[in-house]
């Protein structure tokens, strides 16, 4: 028996199972992919003009989590139905009330709906993710590890296939084929929508890969981070710009909030699930403080505005959002200076 064990101590018996399991999931990887290429391309499979409906606005963010729920129910081991009849009840009815609201190009509330369906949708993946077992503490810090393992996978993917995509239409330009509105409507499209799904399966059958890159950039990115605030909060002043009476600025101002507010729960994921080294937990706390900083500027010039102009939609989303990103990084704050 000894002599049949390899040097990892899979006996060729396990190994023939991790085989079936994984071929498995490459089967399951390509019908998640086919059903959501079906689906973006539904416009073009009925026949009607996706603009005209603002297909892609409603149904864009629907169709993506579908497919990544479809890929995690798939290989989910221990499928409980409830659990999936309650997930394809919510996708049902997010689904009919997206595409019940009226075509409208001027609509803030229409707007918001189209841009928080997608939220919705992302925590009712969370739960797919972590089958529905929110008790758990580990698995909810590992699917906030596995969003910012996903960006950076399909960001990977994405400029391999743009790589490949210049290099293929080059190849049959030189043969004098033209292929790219083909090229462009199937296989680039294809590419795009399967790109995350095609990450969550590197990510769930090589973990050793994004354990490695993780972490780097993580500890690469947040020093950098920290030094443009920093940087960026001086020029703010030097140059006198402010948000309180720029619409277009404090929109900026809220996505760079959102942007690196994204990055500390990265890090801080990273940092917790491995051995944390006190340079890195420094330069987290750090960052927390400045975007505090920043996010109190940003509360309040929503705050001014709101005094000028009055409530609409779009100002009680983003007070809400930034009072959110505010409690989050307070508490975040805290913890960070237990461990420094």
């Amino acid at each position: 028996m000894e002599a049949q064990m390899h040097e990892n101590g899979d006996t060729p018996v396990t190994l023939e199972s991790k085989k079936t399991v994984r071929n498995n999931d490459i089967l399951f990887l390509i019908v998640a992919c086919l059903i959501t290429g079906f689906l973006i391309k539904l416009p073009q499979v009925v026949g009607f003009l996706p603009q005209e409906f603002q297909f892609y606005q409603k149904d864009a963010g629907l169709i993506l989590f579908l497919g990544l729920s479809t890929y995690v129910f798939l290989t989910n081991k221990h499928l409980v139905m409830k659990h999936l009849f309650i997930s394809l009840a919510v996708f049902a009815v997010s689904a009919v009330y997206i595409n019940l609201l009226p075509v409208v190009k001027e609509s803030h509330s229409i707007s918001l709906a189209y841009i928080h369906l997608p939220l919705l949708l992302w925590c009712l993946y969370g739960l797919i993710f972590i089958d529905f077992d929110t008790k758990d503490l580990k698995k909810r810090m590992d699917y906030l590890k596995y969003n910012g393992n996903i960006a950076i996978l399909s960001a990977i993917i994405l400029i391999a296939g743009a790589m490949l995509t210049a290099v293929t239409l080059g190849l049959f330009s030189a043969i004098d084929m033209n292929i790219e509105t083909f090229y462009g409507d199937y296989v680039v499209v294809l590419g795009l929508v399967s790109a995350p799904i095609v990450a969550t399966y590197i990510i769930k059958t090589y973990p050793a890969v994004t354990q490695k890159i993780a972490p780097i950039i993580a500890n690469l990115f947040t020093p950098l981070v920290v030094i443009t605030l920093v940087i960026f909060l001086i020029s703010m002043v030097v140059t006198g710009k402010d948000p309180y009476n720029d619409r277009d600025f404090l929109l900026v101002f809220n996505l760079l909030l959102l942007g690196v507010m994204a990055l500390i729960v990265f890090s801080v994921t990273e940092t917790t699930l491995s051995k944390p080294k006190r340079f890195n937990v420094w330069m987290l706390f750090g960052l927390s403080i400045i975007t505090l900083l920043v996010d109190l500027v940003a509360l309040s010039a929503i705050v001014y505005r709101l005094g000028e102009y009055g409530f609409t939609p779009n100002r009680t989303a983003v007070l809400g959002s930034n009072l959110l990103i505010f409690g989050h990084l307070v508490l975040i704050m805290i913890d960070l200076f237990k461990v420094t």
